[in-house]
């Protein structure tokens, strides 16, 4: 079976992190091989506590999963500390051998910091340019920036551009957290079309979307479809995870 390595932190409630990870990528027929990079005791209300893996013990864990098997698709989400994104960087081979995922987990849903500010720097000087594709929502994407969040959809396509100018392969702004009947992500790349990809906003919240549908983007890739295709399909997929969540 294709597998893909989640680096990404736990979560109680098994509404986000790599319990949702592992669940996406099995139902996409990959198999999940985890390096924990935090613990975290959560609900959809407050995150209640975190403990951070030594960054020892990640480089451990993600250079045991390289030995284990061939690694088709990286996914990385929550990483806590500025050591963890060092020895991320220190123990991951480039985008062009295996493809990157980067999620950036900036805050919980309920609003606590999960990435320090000395490992927001280095997550935005260093790692996000070893990105295959970044995928963050509007306040992600307005923090990383230190802009306000984007409004409409000009702002949208200019900031997934700046961040694009950072370093990423690509740039798939979510509208998760937009407003309007339809929930649309903006996928820019270097040299070519903004391309959109929609659905119907469905009522309510629900977490642990982004991990989600960056965990889906990962398994086509590691699938081996091209990037759009690969957005396109867990784009729906992750819709019809949410549909089935009402």
């Amino acid at each position: 079976m294709t597998a893909v390595l989640v680096i990404a932190g736990t979560d109680s409630s098994g509404g986000a992190g790599l319990t949702r990870d592992v669940q996406v990528l099995g139902a996409l027929g990959c198999e999940a091989m985890c390096a924990v990079t935090a613990v975290t005791a959560q609900s959809d209300e407050l995150l209640r506590a975190t403990l951070h893996v030594p960054a020892h013990l990640v480089s451990a864990q993600i250079a045991a999963a390289f030995a284990t098997r061939r690694i088709a698709a990286i996914k990385i989400g929550m990483l806590g500390t500025a050591a963890t994104v060092q020895a991320v960087l220190e123990n991951i081979p480039p985008r062009d051998v295996v493809p990157l995922v980067l999620d950036p987990v900036l805050a919980s849903s309920s609003g606590a910091a999960l990435l320090d500010a000395e490992g927001l720097e280095a997550l935005r000087t260093r790692l996000l340019p070893r990105a295959t594709l970044l995928t963050p929502n509007l306040p992600e994407a307005a923090q990383l920036l230190n802009e306000p969040p984007a409004t409409n959809s000009a702002e949208l396509e200019r900031q997934g551009r700046a961040l694009l100018a950072m370093g990423a392969g690509a740039v798939l702004m979510k509208g998760g957290h937009a407003t309007g009947a339809t929930a649309t992500d903006l996928l820019l790349v270097k040299g070519a079309m903004a391309r959109s990809f929609s659905a119907p906003r469905l009522a309510g919240a629900h977490r642990g979307t982004g991990c989600a549908l960056a965990s889906a983007i990962a398994a086509g890739l590691a699938h081996g479809r091209p990037l759009p295709e690969a957005c396109e399909h867990a784009k729906r997929h992750v819709t019809e995870l949410l549909r089935r969540a009402r």
